[in-house]
């Protein structure tokens, strides 16, 4: 059985990829399960750092992989160095149970590549309507979709690729992320947009994390959510709030031998 592959994808920078990645990175760890990450954002490398943070907490270490930035001129060229980068990492890491790939906020060969790879896509959305422009163009009168977003056509694109090679369709999960605690009127028409936008598309809809200081605390530490609940670390309200909210994300994930 070959790992399964968990991919966080947005074209849009801000909306928590990495953080929801290194909290599903760490939460499948300390659940006793081999996990491999990959780093496709060798510009940004925010997953990276977390890494490198985390070495010095004395916490259980996913085997990590950060691919290459790749600055050639030549996109053919290009194009073969990053899909033999992709390819050697997920060979490497083929012994694995899951691989966890964080993807940049704009499209890259190995952004392409990665998503082709999903088995579950999760893309975070911050309720806003500018994210929102991520997945479809919608009118600003009755709040209908005109059009799909090209990101959205890249998935749609990745979705076909992975047919070609005979495997199973990719399970798409958009979560609406970095939520405020108050219930507005701009929080309600993006769901009502999202939901009908779910059935057209094809992605499921869930919900991600609240925007607490807790997540940005944990960044310098390398820890996350999961480890403190090992630790001997007395948790806030805060702290269990936001651990739910992790349980929650992952059940709705649906995981393999969870």
């Amino acid at each position: 059985m070959k790992p399964y592959v968990i991919v966080l994808g947005n074209e849009k920078g801000g909306t928590g990829k990495s953080t929801v990645a290194m909290n599903i990175a760490a939460c499948l760890l300390n659940a006793g399960f081999k996990v491999g990450t990959v780093d496709a954002d060798a510009r940004q490398g925010t997953f990276t750092k977390y890494f490198e943070y985390r070495k010095n907490a004395g916490v259980i270490m996913p085997e990590h992989i950060s691919l290459p930035l790749n600055n050639d001129n030549d996109r053919e060229k290009a194009h073969a160095v990053d899909t033999e980068s992709f390819n050697n990492a997920m060979i490497k890491l083929a012994d694995g149970d899951f691989i966890v790939i964080d993807t940049p906020g704009n499209d890259t060969c190995l952004s392409r590549l990665a998503h082709s790879h999903a088995d579950t896509l999760l893309t975070p959305l911050n309720d806003s309507f500018v994210d929102l422009d991520v997945l479809a163009n919608v009118s600003g009168q009755n709040m209908q979709t005109l059009r799909p977003s090209i990101y959205a056509e890249m998935v749609w694109n990745q979705r076909k690729e992975r047919a070609k090679r005979g495997e199973k369709p990719i399970d798409w999960i958009v979560i609406r992320n970095r939520l405020t605690t108050l219930y507005t009127k701009n929080r309600r028409d993006i769901n009502v947009v999202l939901e009908a936008l779910s059935g057209r598309m094809g992605f499921r809809l869930g919900v991600g994390f609240c925007d607490r200081v807790i997540f940005k605390e944990l960044f310098l530490s390398g820890l996350t959510l999961s480890d403190l609940e090992k630790s001997d670390v007395s948790l806030s309200i805060s702290h269990i709030s936001a651990r739910q909210e992790l349980r929650e994300l992952i059940n709705f994930m649906k995981l393999p031998n969870l």
